[in-house]
């Protein structure tokens, strides 16, 4: 049986215009979803949902302004009916996980190809779950799913492991404030409950600790 859908609606958000120009042109390609809002921001993204109450919205995992976890979760918590796929530059387990307990229905790689991407449209569509096939789906069995002291990163919080990547990512407290909406005494207590739960205790170590775990982003 045929799974597409023919003219879903679609919200793309991501900081990036190009970006957003490129998911436009893979979305389109198919003719089966037409895009209905472009939104370079979190709280953007949420006010065109409320809106416009798209079929699908395809998040960068980094938005600004509203986070994307705050962002999903307003979004289910209003009952709405639109499918959630999140994009991300690079394999974040931690962030992965947290996603779609808040209720995203898929995770693509924004490495993949684009037939993936319109395969993640299709699935979620339909109601199914999509994860690109580079994240191994067995890794993220309904055990694993499950936060699991044996992990330090299961220990997390989303803020924390917000602020753990940023931090690794070179970006300044001062900024990472900026960025999640928090005051610099909220990101230096994340930063302080996150790095006391690693047992690790300088931003270089962070960063070795994310090369190791392969967090580092995909070439």
């Amino acid at each position: 049986m045929d799974t597409a859908v023919i003219c879903q609606s679609v919200l793309l958000a991501d900081e990036l215009a190009l970006v957003r120009d490129g998911l436009a042109a893979i979305c389109q390609s198919s003719k089966q979803y037409r895009i209905v809002a472009q939104c370079s921001d979190g709280q953007a993204a949420w006010e065109q949902i409320q809106l416009l109450k798209p079929d699908v919205a395809i998040l960068d995992l980094g938005l600004t302004e509203l986070s994307t976890m705050d962002l999903i979760t307003r979004v289910r918590h209003a009952q709405l009916p639109t499918r959630i796929i999140v994009i991300a530059s690079r394999l974040e387990r931690t962030m992965l996980v947290e996603a779609l307990r808040q209720g995203a229905d898929g995770y693509v790689l924004k490495s993949c190809p684009a037939d993936q991407l319109l395969a993640a449209l299709q699935h979620v569509a339909v109601g199914g779950v999509y994860l690109s096939p580079a994240l191994h789906i067995d890794d993220f069995s309904s055990s694993r799913m499950r936060r699991n002291s044996a992990d330090p990163l299961q220990l997390l919080s989303t803020r924390e492991y917000q602020v753990f990547t940023l931090l690794v990512d070179g970006v300044r407290a001062k900024e990472i404030a900026s960025r999640l909406e928090l005051s610099p005494k909220t990101v230096d207590t994340h930063r302080a409950s996150l790095m006391r739960k690693l047992k690790i205790h300088d931003v270089a170590g962070l960063v070795k600790f994310a090369i190791n775990r392969k967090l580092t982003p995909v070439a």
